[in-house]
């Protein structure tokens, strides 16, 4: 099992956004959302690679920014076939900071 891994502050991620960071040898988007808290899925969108945190963010799904397929934050399904999908990370927050855990890709 891998470590949880910092990858930012408590306030660093805006409200209704995501941000991408290497964990693990993995691309990880990290969202903070309207709740509050944070959930991470797999940065790379699977139709043709687009960074998913710079997706839109809205009721715990992010939209991908050049084709607008939506996945669900808290399992990473496609919302046109929830067969497809992409990884979810574990997430924390320990004191100030956001913690990341990347399992290897199988």
């Amino acid at each position: 099992m891998a470590d949880f891994v910092t990858v930012a502050k408590v306030g660093d991620i805006p409200l209704g956004q995501g941000q991408a960071f290497n964990v693990s040898g993995r691309m990880a988007a990290v969202f903070h959302l309207a709740d509050g808290t944070y959930q991470a899925i797999d940065d790379f969108c699977p139709h043709m690679g687009a960074s998913l945190a710079g997706g839109y963010v809205e009721d715990g799904v992010v939209m991908c920014p050049w084709h607008a397929w939506g996945f669900q934050l808290c399992d990473g399904a496609w919302l046109d076939n929830p067969k497809v999908k992409v990884d979810c990370f574990d997430v924390r927050v320990e004191g100030d900071e956001i913690q990341v855990r990347v399992n290897a890709k199988e």
